[in-house]
């Protein structure tokens, strides 16, 4: 759904994790104006995202997010973000869905359809990313105790000479903990090139779960 102001997303779950990545992989993945976030020295941070979306302007579909995690942009009388992005690739089921992100938000696609499948057992959530049967990924992430949240979130992404960032809204229960009991599997494929697969570490240093909700997106501005 679009209004005058923003564009609405409802999902039933999305899971995400943070993994310890190289900065200097990072830095070849940003561009020149966005510097990548460390956690330690030469240390920065892999964010995948993984989405079931019910709802939208292009009907149901599945999504995956790839993305460097970078300082966030302060502005004044609006909340502090949870954490800024710069996604360097996206996968998702449909081609609808690829046409409307490149189009209104200026977000890299993995040019095919590939399978999103999440499989739940108990307080655990695993995400699995196929291509024709091939394996590009696979994440898991454990839950904890949820409770009621309305997190912002700033989205840079770029086209050759304009640069953009949109404020994104999760509406929906959420959980998130550092206990390090997730991991993750990454396999040689067009949609993870620029990872050193062997340096990414295979456990997240944070995981979040969303129950079903509503992502809200701002207008999309130039800075």
């Amino acid at each position: 759904m679009v209004t005058d102001d923003y564009t609405y997303y409802g999902f039933d779950l999305c899971i995400g994790g943070y993994f310890e990545m190289p900065t200097a992989d990072a830095r070849k993945l940003l561009p020149d104006h966005l510097e990548p976030v460390e956690v330690q020295h030469e240390r920065s941070i892999l964010a995948i995202t993984a989405f079931h979306f019910n709802e939208s302007m292009v009907g149901e579909y599945d999504e995956v997010v790839l993305a460097v995690v970078v300082p966030p942009m302060v502005e004044p009388g609006k909340p502090l973000p949870k954490a800024a992005f710069y996604p360097f690739m996206v996968g998702t089921s449909t081609e609808a869905s690829r046409e409307h992100a490149i189009e209104r938000w200026a977000l890299p696609h993995y040019m095919k359809d590939v399978d999103v499948d999440f499989t739940q057992d108990g307080d655990q959530m695993t995400v699995t990313v196929t291509d024709d049967g091939a394996p590009v990924m696979e994440m898991t992430v454990t839950g904890r105790e949820s409770v009621p949240a309305g997190n912002t979130y700033h989205c840079f992404t770029v086209e050759p000479d304009t640069r953009y960032k949109v404020n994104i809204l999760m509406e929906a229960d959420h959980t998130e903990h550092e206990e390090e009991t997730g991991s993750l599997t990454l396999h040689e494929h067009p949609m993870t090139e620029g990872l050193d697969l062997d340096d990414v570490n295979s456990y997240p240093f944070r995981e979040e779960w969303y129950g079903k909700g509503l992502q809200t997106f701002d207008l999309m501005v130039t800075f």
